[in-house]
């Protein structure tokens, strides 16, 4: 079963909220039929998202072109 990441809301940072009622709300948003793994892969995105989020406050992050430069992808 494949679920797609709905950005359609925003969701709230982890800061503003706990990470168990973050959970909760993911627990909830699930259909019936949703295993462990749907679970688990929802959570690992969520985790993704923001890590990323927070790389960006950081200032942690690479414009287009550095990134095709360092790959050797200029044109």
């Amino acid at each position: 079963m494949t679920f797609v990441v709905r950005l359609n809301r925003p969701m709230p940072a982890v800061k503003s909220t706990t990470i168990k009622s973050a959970a909760a709300r993911l627990v909830r948003e699930l259909p019936e039929s949703a295993s462990w793994d749907d679970l688990m892969h929802q959570i690992y995105v969520r985790q993704k998202i923001e890590a990323g989020l927070s790389d960006l406050r950081a200032g942690r992050k690479h414009s287009h072109a550095s990134i095709r430069k360092e790959f050797g992808l200029d044109a």
